[in-house]
């Protein structure tokens, strides 16, 4: 699906317009029109991408294929980038991102994605709400989009902060092997989401430091306040890497208490049934010429003496506090 949207200074055409009027539409520089291609036919991408706008092949290629990084090049006369929306899928606990590729002119935007995005439609819902601070040229809108998407960032790290609150609550009454496979995942998930959101973030501060003429110097403040929002989330995520890294610890010592518990108990039954072992061992060799063998009352002396001993370590144990 192919939308072409036209504006001018403080106008905004909001209906779909034909996709063989963008040749006429980009001779007129006084319109600035945004082209938004998503689930297209391979024809309809050569058409837009390779007739009408004549990006470069390199360019196309990056937008077809998919980046795993977001990215920025500048060409002569437009900027392409990269960036990634996140979503959280809770059944898996993995992050889902979709990728959205723009192409930034003069009086140009063209953006495109595989499936629908909802920061495209935030977009177009703010375009048509206040036409006229969206929509005086391609960079605030793309600015608008951008801001959308960061700020849909913000719920996806509250999804994942639950997922580990949940996870915390039961560390300390089941703190099993399973559970570290699972801290394990979702310490890979942040590692991903910081992947994204740095690169990004670099991406941005670019923005800011003015170093692509198609950003208007006015419109600098706007980016920085989507990196300063990205800068903090990146903190967040940080925040819940280095809190999973804690949680990380609590779990190895308390399968550390839990492996010394059960040595301890290992050792004080050996100790306390060793005088038992040795009195067995001793008068089981039965050799006729030991005395107790042919004692009267030699069993029962063999029961007591372990009795005696037994008691004499158990209690010893307690005196020390060891039991």
């Amino acid at each position: 699906m192919i939308q072409v949207f036209a504006f001018t200074q403080g106008r905004f055409e909001d209906q779909e317009l034909d996709p063989c009027t963008i040749p006429l539409l980009l001779k007129d520089e006084g319109i600035h029109i945004w082209v938004d291609m998503s689930d297209t036919t391979a024809e309809e991408r050569k058409t837009i991408f390779e007739d009408v706008f004549q990006f470069h092949p390199l360019a196309i290629e990056d937008c077809l294929s998919r980046n795993e990084l977001p990215k920025a090049e500048a060409y002569d006369h437009y900027l392409f980038m990269v960036f990634h929306a996140v979503e959280f899928n809770r059944d898996t606990e993995s992050f889902e991102t979709s990728e959205l590729d723009m192409f930034i002119g003069k009086n140009f935007l063209v953006t495109y994605h595989v499936t629908p995005m909802k920061s495209i439609q935030a977009a177009i819902d703010r375009c048509v709400r206040n036409p006229t601070q969206l929509t005086r040229g391609p960079d605030r809108v793309a600015h608008t989009i951008l801001d959308v998407m960061v700020d849909h960032y913000l719920p996806v790290l509250n999804e994942f902060s639950k997922d580990i609150n949940e996870f915390e609550r039961g560390i300390i009454d089941e703190p099993s092997t399973h559970r570290l496979d699972h801290i394990m995942r979702l310490k890979r998930e942040l590692t991903h989401l910081g992947q994204i959101i740095r690169p990004q973030r670099e991406i941005i501060h670019r923005f800011v430091r003015g170093e692509f003429p198609m950003i208007r110097a006015k419109l600098i403040p706007y980016y920085r306040d989507v990196y300063d929002h990205l800068t903090r989330y990146q903190e967040m995520a940080d925040a819940y890497r280095d809190s999973l890294n804690a949680t990380l610890q609590v779990i190895l010592s308390l399968s550390a208490n839990q492996t010394s518990e059960v040595l301890k108990f290992l050792t004080l039954i050996t100790v306390v049934t060793m005088p038992v072992i040795i009195v067995a061992s001793w008068y089981g060799m039965n050799f006729p010429d030991m005395p107790e063998i042919h004692h009267r009352h030699g069993y029962l002396w063999a029961i007591a003496l372990t009795l005696v001993t037994t008691l004499a370590t158990f209690f010893y144990f307690r005196k020390r506090k060891w039991l």
